[in-house]
């Protein structure tokens, strides 16, 4: 009389657990349900992947070294170095300024707003925005031992006005949109960029469709100074803003009205 497979009935193949092995049926049907489980959460992870924004090419410059500029020094709306034209820039520049780690540069910049200065750090680039992430200290350049009289005399260009526009796109902090953080955008980066603002680092504005194919702004208040505390609530959300934008050098600065922000 020939033994039968315990794991086997008149109904059909069942599974029994104390026995180490499936029977070939329910073998066969386990791996074509794993095949499609591993398949279906490969396909969900390609889905989800591909919502999230490009952090773009954003970065630390540590390949140049530590970079030493000279130039006059705003403070409004935020920290912002203009720096004239040279042998390796043929146009003035206006670059942005923040401190180490989740903190702006205004308290070192403010006592020589106005003064031609020389200061360093490192540089991130994104977009049509350079940043130096300031690790040297504020030096006015008429303390320095030979200064250069045509810097000492370097007035820069007024601001170009470009009009009113209503431009919509995301509220984030100048840094780590910069590249400090990759990606520096989205609701994921919320709190963070919150953070960065609450410690003084500039706020951007970085449209869906820009002016003259320039989409990264500097964000300032209808006065031109920092923005309100109310932006916070907005950070890295879908937003519609109007307000005035002017141009500084190569630094478009968008004075927003607050009071026409809405979430789209």
């Amino acid at each position: 009389m020939t033994a039968r497979n315990p794991a086997e009935s008149d109904n059909g193949p069942f599974f029994v657990g104390y026995i180490n092995r499936l029977p070939a049926g329910l073998a066969w049907f386990l791996a074509a349900v794993a095949a499609v489980l591993v398949g279906g959460m490969a396909g969900a992870a390609l889905a989800i992947g591909s919502t999230i924004n490009d952090p773009g090419d954003g970065r630390f410059e540590f390949g140049l070294g530590r970079q030493e500029v000279t130039g006059v020094l705003e403070t409004s709306p935020y920290p912002v170095m203009r720096i004239p034209a040279n042998a390796d820039n043929p146009e003035p520049r206006a670059i942005l300024l923040a401190g180490q780690g989740k903190r702006g540069v205004l308290p070192q910049a403010e006592p020589h707003s106005g003064e031609v200065v020389t200061l360093g750090g490192v540089l991130l680039k994104r977009g049509t925005i350079d940043m130096i992430q300031v690790s040297r200290q504020i030096v006015p350049l008429a303390d320095a031992e030979s200064p250069d009289p045509a810097l000492l005399e370097y007035t820069p260009a007024p601001p170009e006005p470009l009009g009113r526009w209503r431009l919509t796109g995301e509220i984030c902090d100048g840094k780590c949109n910069q590249g400090a953080m990759r990606p520096g955008r989205g609701l994921s980066h919320k709190a963070c960029a919150n953070l960065c603002l609450i410690g003084g680092v500039p706020a951007v504005f970085v449209a869906e469709g820009g002016i003259d194919g320039e989409d990264f702004f500097l964000l300032a208040d209808a006065d031109g100074n920092a923005p309100p505390d109310l932006i916070y609530d907005y950070v890295a959300l879908d937003v519609t803003l109007e307000g005035e934008v002017e141009r500084r050098d190569d630094l478009l600065i968008f004075k927003a009205d607050f009071s026409t922000i809405r979430a789209n």
